[in-house]
């Protein structure tokens, strides 16, 4: 009846890495037709992938893990979608509640577990399973969304449930009212005023909305935190607030207002030395229009409307982008993605370096939907490009993944090659954790030591990403030009299933 209920609301791809605890679950996953089973071989790629699927189908997916160290597994890419706001519904077995007073080997607080996540219910009986699972459905869709989970004991999947499909749909988000609105449209008119927005989707409407608002009243529109991103050409371009503190800090600098949009106000990602943790202005004045469990797309178009803005009207062509030629940078590489964007395609990111000269030129690619894990647990690339092409078979998936990411979840790959998804993945191999040298630059170390740079470097020996990929049944090739980067992209996104080009930077 659990996955019946599923089935009722439109949840009907289920991402597992089951155990023993699980086989009833498993057995009756033949008994309902139009659940789509995907093994992982790891469970964060299963919860990585629920991720990526409910970015693109707008609904949730089942996550099926093993008990409380199966569920521990999949924490980081939950952490991503709970950062992200995006709805999961988690079906986490446990041992047979006569069994868990003998403390088993396998055995843990599974329920404590869960209250980390978010919203979380033990059932205890068969006969809740059904209205349980409706409620966890429930949860992860309604105002802000994020993960939900079932702690299911073996014995309640054994017993008989009651036939009956309780009511069962997905929540809703608030409408945030006229008067907060119209002081959100005095406070934009006052000068020297910021725009931001943030939260699970920024669309090309809510960009457009947002460079509207910009025209008629001077603000500064910004992002912040935006899990997935329409983009490319024709589409306004709305700049984030950057990764490091100094520049997020010059990104805001002069703003007296703040109309905020996000779930809370920007702050820096971690802590430094003699850097406030907030990146507005001290003297910055924060007004919260509305925060992620809020209607924002709506909210904008009624607040354009408070300002008195004009008609959307499309953004300036940008000039063609030069054909990327010579050795392989991180620029080079942006070009080519960009040339060689799919129309409609989703982009994967998942390199705060390897994307950075990307990240200056999406306005030059064909229109796409990017996907981001805000939550800054790595590992997520993969595994959100395989839920992503499961969520839309129609569409062509670009990952742009780096090198050290990549090896948490490399596993994705075989699941990717196992049920023929289109995904192109462009893996952007430097040999090295760069984000973190960069970090040591910014410490003061401009010369660390041997050990500093074995924990910061991978090679000795270098990863064979062509070698692995092939291993798990996708072909793969590699590329240490641009011209050779780009007819192996080209040649991918023409092949059915996945592909793996390793960019060697």
């Amino acid at each position: 009846m659990m996955f019946r209920t599923a089935l009722a609301a439109g949840v009907d791809v289920c991402f597992a890495n089951p155990g023993t605890t699980e086989m009833a679950m498993v057995a009756a996953l033949d008994r309902v037709p139009g659940i789509r089973p995907v093994l992982g071989l790891f469970e964060g790629v299963c919860s990585g992938a629920c991720h990526g699927y409910a970015r693109v189908a707008d609904r949730p997916a089942l996550g099926l893990y093993h008990l409380g160290p199966g569920y521990v597994n999949a924490l980081a890419n939950l952490h991503n979608a709970r950062r992200s706001f995006t709805p999961v519904v988690n079906l986490v077995g446990d041992q047979a509640s006569w069994h868990l007073p003998y403390d088993a080997p396998l055995s843990s607080d599974t329920t404590k577990l869960a209250t980390w996540v978010g919203w979380h219910r033990h059932v205890n009986s068969a006969s809740r399973l059904a209205s349980d699972t409706a409620a966890a459905i429930h949860a992860a869709t309604d105002g802000a969304g994020g993960p939900a989970t079932l702690v299911i004991p073996a014995d309640t999947t054994w017993d008989d449930a009651p036939p009956e499909i309780p009511e069962v749909g997905f929540g809703s988000r608030r409408t945030v009212p006229a008067d907060r609105v119209m002081e959100a449209a005095a406070a934009l008119r006052s000068g020297d005023s910021a725009l931001i927005v943030g939260g699970p989707l920024v669309t090309a409407e809510m960009a457009a909305d947002m460079a509207r608002i910009a025209a008629a009243t001077g603000c500064r529109p910004l992002r912040y935190r935006a899990a997935t991103n329409e983009l490319g050409l024709g589409r306004h371009f709305i700049p984030d607030i950057p990764y490091f503190p100094e520049a997020a800090a010059r990104a805001t600098a002069g703003v007296r207002t703040a109309v905020l949009l996000t779930e809370g106000e920007p702050v820096t990602f971690f802590g430094y030395p003699d850097i406030p943790s907030t990146t507005l202005p001290a003297d910055c004045r924060r007004l919260q229009l509305a925060g992620v469990a809020d209607d924002i797309a709506r909210c904008l178009s009624d607040l354009a409307d408070a300002v008195g803005a004009g008609p959307a009207t499309p953004p300036p062509a940008p000039d063609p982008l030069p054909a990327a030629t010579g050795p392989l940078d991180i620029m080079s590489l942006g070009r080519v993605l960009a040339a060689e964007m799919p129309e409609n395609a989703v982009l994967v990111q998942d390199g705060i370096t390897s994307a950075a000269g990307f990240l200056t030129m999406t306005d030059r690619a064909a229109p796409f939907r990017m996907i981001q894990a805000m939550g800054g647990a790595i590992g997520a690339g993969l595994p959100t490009a395989l839920g992503a092409a499961i969520a839309a078979p129609d569409r062509r998936v670009m990952c742009l993944q780096s090198d050290g990411s990549a090896m948490y979840t490399i596993q994705a790959l075989w699941s990717m090659a196992r049920e023929g998804v289109d995904v192109t993945v462009i893996m952007a191999n430097n040999h090295r954790y760069n984000i973190l040298q960069m970090e040591l630059h910014r410490a003061g170390i401009d010369q660390p030591g041997p050990n500093a740079l074995a924990l910061t470097e991978l090679s000795n020996p270098d990863l064979d990403f062509c070698s692995l990929a092939r291993g798990m049944g996708v072909p793969a090739s590699r590329a240490t030009t641009a011209e050779e980067l780009t007819e192996a992209v080209a040649r991918a996104n023409a092949t059915p299933g996945p592909t793996l080009v390793e960019a060697i930077l």
